[in-house]
């Protein structure tokens, strides 16, 4: 959702975050994405949080088909194409000025025939949410959009706006600060929150987030 330069740490794979594209191969299917990290920052580039979440969508045992779902902070739109290969029907959203950015990425890794099922949006927390029909959602997918702590209030806001009884929040991140706790017990109270998958080798955690207090499977 931000479009401003984030700090990773000393070394951190300069190469990676300013490579002026990124190749993946999810759904059968090989993503090329265009990065720009120089006029978009942390909008324009592709972050671990979203390959652990895909890679999860993928051989999870989620069936996304012919399900309703919508991306939060969709940055380069991996997510949201790979949601959309899987069979879904997808809105990915980002704010105003990353949105043609994403557009042609997600127009250029889509088959002619999928390209009706993935409508890009936009969407800044809190603020658009008369574009978008309460609770009409199955699943809303974020990754890797927890980080700024003046953005929480109107992540959770829009995450309440989006979600029915039966809606599955799935948010993919790694936790850098305690902020980052700080925005789980929030969400804590207001959803039924559990961690479902961890990958060590990325320090990327996934939560579940549903209203109500049900465990259950999806």
């Amino acid at each position: 959702m931000a479009l401003v330069p984030y700090e990773e740490g000393a070394g951190w794979g300069a190469r990676q975050l300013h490579s002026p594209s990124a190749t993946y191969r999810f759904a059968g299917r090989t993503i090329r994405l265009q990065q720009d990290w120089r006029r978009l920052g942390v909008a324009a580039v592709v972050w671990d949080a979203a390959v652990v979440l895909c890679a999860y969508l993928e051989i999870g045992g989620i069936d996304l088909r012919d399900r309703s779902a919508i991306e939060l902070g969709a940055g380069t739109g991996l997510l949201g194409i790979v949601a959309t290969l899987l069979g879904a029907r997808v809105t990915i959203t980002d704010r105003a000025a990353a949105l043609e950015f994403l557009e042609s990425n997600v127009q250029a890794n889509l088959p002619s025939e999928l390209r009706p099922r993935a409508v890009v949006k936009e969407l800044t927390w809190g603020k658009d949410l008369g574009n978008f029909p309460p609770g009409a959602f199955d699943f809303v997918l974020g990754a890797d959009i927890v980080y700024l702590e003046e953005t929480f209030a109107e992540l959770l806001q829009t995450l309440e706006h989006l979600c029915s009884e039966q809606t599955v929040i799935l948010l993919s991140c790694r936790i850098r600060y305690e902020r980052d706790h700080k925005f789980l017990k929030m969400l804590r109270g207001r959803f039924s929150v559990y961690e479902v998958y961890y990958d060590s080798s990325k320090d990327v955690h996934i939560y579940k987030a549903q209203r109500g207090s049900r465990k259950d499977d999806f």
